[in-house]
């Protein structure tokens, strides 16, 4: 069997530049390399309505983002099939199975899951779905027997656990299921991209994201009140870089070209940091620079979902068709599952 990769994401609002760092520029390397033998991208919004399923309007109007965002920011659906993951029962199904092989305890000791109950503030109203949405993405996984999962750091003790589930199914059914590994970003500072306030990993619902979407002000305005130093006061100051999100997002964006094209008094990043740290860089500069970058990434992207919302009837029929394909082989792998525990009662 071939390589199959399977990435997605939680529909609870318009992807931002984390996303594009932490999964979907190597989901677009993967796809332009046509190295695998089928490459899968799922919008999980099962999961996402385990702790918004009093807001199930948000779910559906975020899929409609996020297909934007895929397609505007190249995923082609003639190399991908992009599905929905409640269209798909049988992940359902999976999933109940796999409750029977993980414990409580375990779930509990997850670190990915730790964190976000501690951001979410549940106390003792701790959605059971929530909780266990671990166990749905190795459900996601296996049963589209995946075996290359481009993921952000924070998403690695979810594979853990998946390939944990495996070994346990295999152990007691026999070789059936596949284990998967974690595909990360090749630079490191986009394991965890910050967000403009510096205080936090970029996430939609501490509102401190750059979009995908963001048109040319938004970004402009979102990058000059970004966090750098608060003690580089004047330009003559020194200025400190580690731990200002300008410089951290140099780091992952900015090229040596760029500064040919728009700095050309510094040779490279390390000489404008230098720079910086001995005094005479203003703030301003660095984030009208940044801007720059980040405008030139976003504008064919901006450019591509304006044409994509005129034929949103167009839109529609690529996950329709996607979700379709999804199933076939769902159901085939469904009936290798059941074989293997043996509940194919009637065959």
């Amino acid at each position: 069997m071939g390589k199959i990769i399977l990435t997605g994401d939680r529909p609870t609002g318009k992807l931002h530049l984390g996303h594009y760092v932490g999964s979907i520029k190597k989901r677009l390397e993967m796809q332009d390399n046509n190295d695998f033998e089928k490459m899968y991208v799922m919008i999980a919004d099962s999961q996402a309505l385990t702790d918004n399923f009093d807001n199930p309007e948000k779910i559906r109007e975020s899929i409609k983002e996020i297909i934007l965002d895929y397609l505007s920011v190249g995923i082609n659906p003639e190399k991908v099939t992009i599905f929905i993951q409640s269209m798909i029962p049988e992940l359902t199904e999976y999933t109940f199975y796999f409750l029977n092989l993980v414990t409580l305890s375990r779930l509990e000791r997850n670190p990915t899951v730790k964190n976000e109950l501690s951001q979410k503030d549940f106390n003792n109203t701790i959605p059971v779905g929530f909780l266990c949405y671990p166990v749905s993405q190795a459900a996601d996984i296996t049963l589209f027997k995946a075996t290359d999962i481009p993921v952000g750091v924070d998403q690695l003790p979810m594979l853990e656990q998946t390939n944990e589930i495996v070994r346990k199914f295999n152990s007691l059914y026999g070789d059936t299921l596949v284990e998967c590994k974690g595909i990360l970003p090749d630079n490191e500072t986009s394991f965890r991209l910050p967000g403009i306030d510096g205080k936090n990993k970029m996430s939609k619902s501490l509102g401190n994201c750059i979009y995908l979407s963001d048109d040319e002000k938004t970004l402009r305005d979102k990058v000059m009140k970004m966090y750098t130093d608060p003690n580089h006061i004047n330009i003559n100051d020194p200025g400190k870089v580690e731990g200002n999100v300008v410089f951290t997002y140099l780091d992952v964006f900015a090229k040596d070209e760029d500064f040919e094209k728009y700095l050309p008094e510094f040779a490279n990043l390390d000489e404008l940091k230098r720079a910086y740290g001995k005094g005479g860089v203003g703030d301003v500069k660095i984030k009208k620079f940044l801007f720059i970058i980040l405008n030139e990434l976003l504008t064919p992207i901006r450019e591509r979902r304006k044409v994509l919302e005129q034929d949103m009837e167009s839109v529609y029929n690529i996950l329709k068709e996607g979700t379709k394909e999804a199933r076939i082989v769902a159901k085939k792998n469904m009936q290798q599952f059941k074989q293997a525990l043996r509940i194919n009662y009637f065959e």
